[in-house]
């Protein structure tokens, strides 16, 4: 295989979506509410077989970093910039798993995945209601990601290449020590590391892991429910632009940069705060009829400022980028990327 040369690294949960439409009964039978993310407990494990049985679902590549390298090659392939990223993951080895190296290979991204001979391949039950999304994730083969897959000599040509990197919190229940081995390497070559909060469960419940990561971050992600579980967990306030001027000013590794906060709120303002400023971009609402579900709307969000990063656009131009991904993958089914993008940088 030719040495990876590319300069965007993705590590997270490779997962397979399983998609379909619900009604509120199904809501209600497994206890999940709408806009957000869980992982799966014993009660949920019925629904992927009900899933499959009962309602002719979709199933589409997703977990949520690997949707954000797929989002932002897509629009690097549209900007003269072919094979510029890859992701790392752990799945099984079965057709699930092939399918999600077909998917990644398709949009262009170098998926050099862990197998796991043990484990089935990772699975999220994404149930829509209304053109909202509930997320249930059984991560199985993906919760197996260890730091000895960074010992490989096509993972160390995959970080030393990489100039950005990008990790989803939901890795921060995976494997904190594979997050550090590259997070160091980012600090000391003074390359650019970013995280996403992903869910208010990670905030919540995973809170030392967030911090660990959090002081490598040069860009932290998250959207106004976990930007408002944060404020709330660590007594910020709940006026958001607050919440985001503290995570800016919070402690850092590389004091070489300024750390950016950036809030998406759906069809609100995303907020922006760095070095004691606040920013806010509006989002040009989409019609209601237009919508087809908000699965992957985020992770398309943080695909398309990569892409306007590494193109070396200013935060407002990337924000921008960042939007009309978003807007784009609304109104897909997940995050599925159906035409050629028609977004030059």
């Amino acid at each position: 295989m030719a040495k990876f040369t590319g300069s965007l690294m993705g590590m997270g949960n490779p997962l397979l979506d399983i998609s379909a439409e619900v009604g509120q009964d199904i809501l209600d039978k497994y206890d999940v509410k709408m806009d957000n993310a869980i992982l799966a407990e014993e009660q949920h494990v019925p629904i992927y077989k009900e899933l499959v049985d009962n309602y002719s679902p979709q199933y589409i590549a997703g977990g949520a970093t690997q949707n954000s390298i797929r989002v932002a090659q897509w629009i690097m392939n549209a900007n003269g910039k072919p094979g510029e990223s890859a992701y790392m993951g752990c799945v099984g080895t079965d057709a699930f798993g092939k399918q999600l190296e077909e998917c990644a290979a398709a949009d262009g991204v170098l998926a050099h995945y862990m197998k796991d001979e043990t484990t089935p391949t990772g699975t999220c039950a994404v149930l829509v209601k209304g053109g909202e999304r509930s997320l249930i994730a059984n991560l199985a083969a993906a919760n197996n990601f260890k730091p000895s897959h960074l010992e490989t000599a096509e993972s160390k040509a995959i970080y030393e290449s990489a100039r950005v990197y990008y990790i989803a919190g939901f890795f921060l229940t995976v494997s904190v020590d594979s997050l550090k081995i590259v997070a160091e390497h980012a600090l000391a070559n003074n390359k650019t590391f970013c995280l996403n909060l992903s869910a208010p469960f990670i905030i919540d419940f995973f809170g030392d892991q967030v911090a660990t990561a959090l002081e490598y971050a040069d860009f932290l992600f998250c959207n106004e429910s976990e930007a408002a579980a944060y404020g709330k967990k660590y007594g910020l306030g709940e006026d958001l632009k607050e919440v985001a001027l503290k995570i800016a000013a919070s402690p850092k590794k590389n004091e070489a940069r300024p750390r950016t906060v950036i809030f998406t709120q759906g069809s609100g303002c995303t907020i922006v705060a760095c070095e004691g400023k606040v920013v806010e971009y509006a989002v040009t609402p989409l019609p209601k009829e237009q919508l087809v579900d908000t699965n992957g709307a985020g992770d398309a969000f943080v695909g398309g400022f990569l892409a306007g990063l590494l193109a070396e656009k200013s935060v407002g131009d990337s924000v921008e980028a960042g939007h009309w991904a978003a807007r784009f993958i609304i109104q897909q089914s997940g995050c599925s990327l159906t035409k050629a993008c028609d977004l030059k940088l």
